[in-house]
């Protein structure tokens, strides 16, 4: 097992905290070992095996357990009195109505509560209502490069170009990449993704005449598809459905919504907003979507061309989520920047650009940076090794290097 040593710090941070804790993320990114992982060191912490009470809704043994009275009364008798007993509920969202038995649970003495989901829809709905302020959330990625490099065990660049290739999925990460067996490991997950999870969402959306059922599995990829192939430019709801429509396909807007919607709930994509940077405020218009996992997208794409500089985009975007980053697209009068990541009010501008080498690239990846005149951090992220340097207080530096960084 790949060891995801920073999700694992962050749990034991909240060791016995008084919240419980959720890791959410698309299936497949290592939730569940995750879990094995925590499990694991407390008992080197000297936690005994009693203590431990662990059920995964995945496993056939545990389906009579999806009746959240029974989950309830399963683990209520398991509870030590004088003792902390570690609950964990793997892909708790199979079970309708689980916010009620968790409550239960939370507010029993000497309960650490940890729990999963593949779709993001499980803290917008009951959860989210029933116990505000009682949680906090992990969100789970796949593979950052640095985890990618250290595990695969090939030279940097050979790495990065089959992390470009194949995505971050740890299963992917130990398979040999001659192989056929990643494409078909991958169409599962997809599947899986788009068929499994779609239909747990509208279980839980059950009598919210707000949400239209999202029951066309062919528009539902024909979206992903698109969104795929659109991500790094700013697109709208409106343009979706334009495209759609020019394919013959008759259909709304509020459609339309209603699929990306369900599409970034189950975390195949994550919606970035614009943000005014003189103004400090968000834009409504034009999101720009990337995708979770290249490997995916280079499966569901036609193999047509191949558009490096938003790949490198995709995993830079990721990898300031990772570090803690609330990441936006910027605006700067004209001039557009790619990334805005701001931590504890401090922003870093970003561009990103697959190669800096000709003079005309290196000027325009340069001008929105200089537009900006407040004294924040700038920089610029290339896969080239001839650029590197300060710029007049701009950083061009390698996005290998950076994203080897801790």
């Amino acid at each position: 097992m790949i060891q995801r040593k920073e999700y694992l710090n962050r749990l034991i941070q909240w060791k016995d905290e008084q919240v419980i804790k959720v890791v959410t993320g698309i299936r497949r990114c290592g939730k569940s070992t995750l879990l094995l992982q925590y499990q694991e060191r407390l008992r080197k912490m000297g936690v005994k095996n009693n203590q431990i009470v662990a059920v995964n809704f995945e496993e056939l043994e545990y389906v009579e357990l999806c009746d959240y009275r029974k989950l309830y009364a399963y683990i209520k008798e398991k509870l030590l009195p004088d003792k902390m007993t570690y609950i964990f509920l793997d892909e708790i969202q199979k079970v309708p109505d689980f916010e009620k038995a968790v409550d239960s649970l939370y507010v029993k003495p000497n309960t650490d509560i940890y729990i999963t989901g593949s779709n993001a829809y499980m803290l917008s709905g009951g959860l989210a209502t029933l116990l505000t302020g009682r949680y906090v959330e992990v969100s789970m990625l796949p593979l950052s490069f640095r985890e990618y490099l250290k595990s695969s065990h090939e030279e940097c660049e050979s790495a990065f170009a089959d992390y470009i290739k194949y995505g971050g999925l740890p299963f992917v990460a130990t398979m040999e990449k001659a192989d056929n067996k990643i494409d078909d490991y991958l169409e599962g997950i997809y599947n899986t993704v788009i068929v499994r999870d779609i239909e747990e969402r509208q279980k839980r959306q059950e009598g919210n005449p707000e949400k239209r059922k999202i029951n066309d599995i062919t528009l539902l990829k024909t979206i992903a598809k698109y969104l795929a192939s659109v991500i790094g430019s700013p697109v709208s709801v409106r343009g979706i459905t334009n495209y759609l429509v020019s394919g013959g396909r008759k259909i709304s807007p509020n459609t339309v919504n209603d699929y990306v919607e369900a599409l970034t709930d189950s975390f195949v994509f994550y919606p970035v907003e614009r943000f005014d940077i003189i103004g400090k405020q968000l834009l409504a218009t034009n999101r720009k979507y990337y995708m979770v996992d290249l490997g995916i997208r280079n499966h569901i794409l036609p193999r047509r061309s191949y558009d490096l500089g938003y790949s490198v985009e995709n995993v830079v975007f990721f990898e300031l989520l990772r570090r803690g980053y609330k990441v936006t697209i910027g605006k700067c009068q004209d001039a557009e920047i790619d990334f805005v990541a701001q931590k504890q009010g401090i922003f870093t501008y970003f561009q990103v650009t697959a190669d800096m080498t000709a003079e005309e690239t290196f000027e325009r990846e340069m001008k929105p940076l200089r537009s900006i005149k407040d004294n924040y951090e700038k920089m610029v992220l290339t896969l080239d090794k001839f650029t590197g340097g300060n710029y007049e207080g701009i950083k061009v530096v390698n996005v290998l290097d950076w994203l080897k960084e801790k």
